[in-house]
């Protein structure tokens, strides 16, 4: 599917869903994996995820354009459009869009250990593990105020 038959399928659901017209644009953007879409508000556009689409199908799809749809018309109409406001939960489940996207298979780390770096005290011997890499001297030991001393794990390496 490429960015003309999503516009045709945004303009569809917002009319059929939603009663009203969307009069902007709406693209794909491989580059979004945390999240199934994003509406824009200053430029009003909507951007969707197509590994949702890939991972999932039309119907998955189809919500998260239903959640965009909700967050554009709620503001171009001036009220509530951020998730925690009432008219955006209350017209989302109208509409029936879903009110968070599926975790992508990829992302969501099918047993790999997601830790890259540990911090061992020298002192006490307990051990921290991180995602990001840090400077062990800026940071102490919490149970024995110790220094620490940084080690890159292997991928087999477990936590």
């Amino acid at each position: 599917m490429d960015n003309q038959a999503l516009q045709q399928w945004v303009e569809r659901v917002s009319m059929e869903s939603f009663g009203r017209p969307f009069l902007h644009q709406a693209a794909f953007n491989g580059r979004l994996k945390a999240t199934g879409g994003r509406y824009f508000t200053r430029s009003h556009n909507i951007e969707i995820s197509p590994h949702q689409l890939a991972a999932f199908g039309i119907e998955e799809t189809e919500k998260i354009i239903k959640h965009e749809l909700c967050h554009y018309h709620l503001h171009l109409m001036k009220r509530g459009y951020r998730h925690r406001d009432a008219d955006f939960k209350t017209l989302l489940a109208h509409v029936g869009g879903s009110r968070y996207c599926n975790t992508l298979p990829e992302r969501s780390g099918g047993g790999a250990n997601p830790y890259k770096y540990k911090l061992i005290c020298v002192r006490c011997g307990t051990e921290y593990l991180r995602k990001r890499k840090v400077d062990p001297a800026r940071y102490a030991c919490g149970k024995c105020r110790g220094k620490l001393k940084l080690f890159l794990l292997d991928k087999q390496d477990g936590p």
